[in-house]
This record gives C-alpha cells, sequence and structure tokens, in this order.
C-alpha cells in the first residue's frame, strides 16, 4: 500500500520535458530571486536539498562548489533550495564558500512543484533539476544520486548567445 502511494506521488510530480514552473525566493540577503530572470543569462541547476548543516546536504552542496568551475564554462549557474531560513541558508553559504546564490523556500511550496518534500518532516527532497534557456526541464536527478553533480553537469546545455 504504502509503495503504491508513493509510486502515484512520484507520477504526478515534474518531468523531463515538463515546463519548469517559475517562482521568486529570498536569497541569502533577503532579495527576492526568479527563476525566469535567471534562465535569462543561462541554464540552471536547481540543487534541492532537505537541511543546511547535515552532511548529506553539505556533502551535495560541497561538490557543486568543487565543480563550480565546470557549470560556469557552460554558461549556466547552480542554485541551492532548501526550507532552511534565509540567516540560516546565509551562515551555510558563508561557512563552506559556496559561490551560488541559496534560497529560502520556508514552507516547501516551490519544492512540492518541482520534486516534492519528505511527508511529516516537510524537508526538500534532495535532487538537481536542470532546466534549459527555454525552461525545460532537461533532467532531474533524485535521492543519493543528487549528492553527486556530475550527472547534472554533464547534461546542462549551453547558454546560447544572446538574441538566439
Amino acid at each position: 500500500m504504502t509503495s503504491t502511494i508513493l509510486a502515484l506521488l512520484l507520477a504526478a510530480g515534474l518531468k523531463v520535458g515538463d515546463k519548469a514552473p517559475d517562482f521568486t525566493l529570498p536569497d541569502t540577503e533577503g532579495k527576492p530571486v526568479t527563476l525566469s530572470r535567471l534562465l535569462a543569462q543561462g541554464p540552471v541547476i536547481l540543487a534541492f536539498y532537505p537541511k543546511a548543516f547535515t552532511s548529506g546536504c553539505t556533502k551535495q552542496n560541497s561538490n557543486f562548489r568543487d565543480k563550480y568551475a565546470e557549470v560556469e564554462k557552460k554558461g549556466a549557474q547552480v542554485v541551492g533550495i532548501s526550507i532552511d531560513d534565509v540567516a540560516t541558508q546565509k551562515k551555510f553559504k558563508a561557512e563552506y564558500k559556496l559561490p551560488f546564490s541559496l534560497l529560502s523556500d520556508v514552507g516547501g511550496k516551490v519544492a512540492d512543484q518541482y520534486t516534492g518534500t519528505v511527508p511529516v518532516l516537510g524537508y526538500a527532497s534532495r535532487s538537481n533539476v536542470v532546466i534549459d534557456q527555454d525552461g525545460k526541464v532537461v533532467q532531474i536527478v533524485e535521492g543519493g544520486d543528487a549528492v553527486d553533480p556530475n550527472g547534472a553537469i554533464a547534461l546542462c546545455p549551453l547558454r546560447r548567445p544572446a538574441g538566439k
């Protein structure tokens, strides 16, 4: 019964080829960041993680930090998202010297639109969602596999030149 419910929940989520839902969330300075504005600059990898300062989340974000030059070569950017508040995200970003934006999704509304939240706890489910400049989902890596950014980076498309 539980596996049937889980399968139904997963089937209802965002899929490769879908249009990524637009959103606006605050960054570590409390400034609003909107997905559509980020996509105007190039492809985006959304790195959803459950909770700042936990081992898997620290590893996921640190791995993206260590591979960030590869993301930049593609003209893309990574954006980390969790349910942590702005102050916690700011501390997490500073402590681990993360070169990319972290956004606060308190309540998990954006996570729910993408790959979901952990039942009862409400944490964002761990995933990396690769979105091309047209806003189309190119790849979704979920669970423990999302700790390693290599798959998301490999399938992240190159930024198109302006005007194309």
